[in-house]
């Protein structure tokens, strides 16, 4: 059985390649013929920058709405910082991808179908992550996002020092006409690294929903979650994303004042259809802890049926992903903030712990 496994080598990230592919899904591409290895060079003399190209290894989706994962393993010796993402895809070839750190991957296959979302598919199927290991979310991108520079001095940390040993891309290939000639596609994401300490640590904190959305009607799918770790998070960029019924997303920090009231702090508000890249935050003031971080999601339905949530272009998405950084010690324990959504979770719910919610317009959300 092919493997992943690290190989010997005094410097950078390595990645040496069993060829295989995912039966039934994934046709054999030239790729598969011989094994290679991908080796970024150290930069630890200079603390200068590199980029590694981390791209799907030429591969045919034959099953539509398929989401592929491909693995590399990161050098075990050294501690590297990702300070830039810059995304080699379109969206006429990929729906949407992400960038997961992990302690494990999946599986050890080269690509794998990593749709956990997707309970009706007959194919074997696998998480980005191991069942039991460290797993994140680091990088997202959709709609012909554009490079993505984080600010001065920070980093995401992988490798030695860090839980994520691996980085697992993730890639929805919701069409596959082109590939019907037998295409291959190499999306990915070059990363921009370093292994010049940074002492601020980046994390990303993906706030979403399950639930549904009826027929012909105008929902808000919100989610909160409590920070309630003793740690300062310093709000730099946000991106949502839904598929085709969102209108409005945005985000907000809410905060208890010393007369008992919460306070709603704006940190992103997007119209979903536009490039779903990471955008500025709006307001850059800390989230500490007893803060909570609340999410809606406008959808307006104009189909004669229930839009469930779920990972196909039919289904829907609610999703906000809350980019800081922190000056000291670690990132968020919390990684994920998930509620069951429309129709059983509001904002409104009286066990949601939230009050004096303003009232926001759709259209002005």
């Amino acid at each position: 059985m092919p493997r992943i496994f690290e190989v010997a080598a005094p410097v950078g990230l390595l990645l040496l390649i069993g060829m295989l592919g995912v039966d039934g899904l994934v046709k054999e591409g030239d790729y598969q013929n011989s094994n290679y290895q991908q080796n970024l060079e150290s930069n630890s003399a200079t603390g200068a920058t590199a980029s590694f190209p981390f791209l799907m290894p030429n591969v045919s989706p034959q099953t539509p709405d398929l989401y592929l994962c491909t693995p590399i393993k990161v050098d075990p010796t050294t501690t590297y910082y990702i300070v830039g993402f810059n995304p080699n895809a379109t969206m006429n070839t990929a729906h949407h991808m992400l960038l997961y750190g992990c302690g494990e991957p999946g599986t050890s296959k080269t690509t794998w179908n990593c749709g956990e979302m997707n309970r009706a598919s007959e194919e074997e199927s696998a998480s980005p992550c191991g069942p039991h290991s460290h797993s994140q979310i680091i990088y997202a991108w959709a709609r012909d996002a554009q490079k993505l520079n984080l600010p001065e001095g920070v980093g995401f940390k992988v490798g030695k020092n860090s839980p994520t040993k691996y980085l697992v891309l993730q890639v929805h290939y919701a069409h596959i006409d082109k590939f019907k000639d037998g295409s291959t596609d190499d999306s990915g994401v070059f990363l921009d690294y370093s292994e010049e300490p940074r002492k601020k640590l980046a994390g990303t904190l993906l706030l979403g929903t399950d639930g549904q959305i009826p027929a012909m009607k105008t929902e808000h799918m919100e989610t909160a979650c409590e920070v309630n770790e003793q740690k300062v998070l310093h709000p730099f960029a946000y991106r949502v994303h839904t598929h085709g019924l969102g209108k409005v997303v945005s985000g907000y920090r809410v905060r208890t004042n010393s007369d008992g009231e919460q306070e709603w702090l704006q940190l992103g508000k997007r119209d979903p259809l536009t490039p779903q890249m990471f955008y500025n935050i709006t307001n850059k003031d800390p989230i500490i802890e007893g803060d909570k971080i609340a999410v809606r999601c406008t959808m307006k339905s104009t189909r004669h049926r229930i839009t469930k949530i779920g990972p196909t272009n039919e289904d829907e998405m609610c999703n906000f992903y809350l980019m800081y950084y922190v000056d000291h010690g670690e990132t968020l324990n919390m990684k994920f903030c998930f509620s069951q959504g429309a129709p059983y979770y509001y904002w409104s719910n009286p066990d949601s712990d939230l009050h004096n919610i303003p009232h926001i317009e759709a259209s002005t959300l």
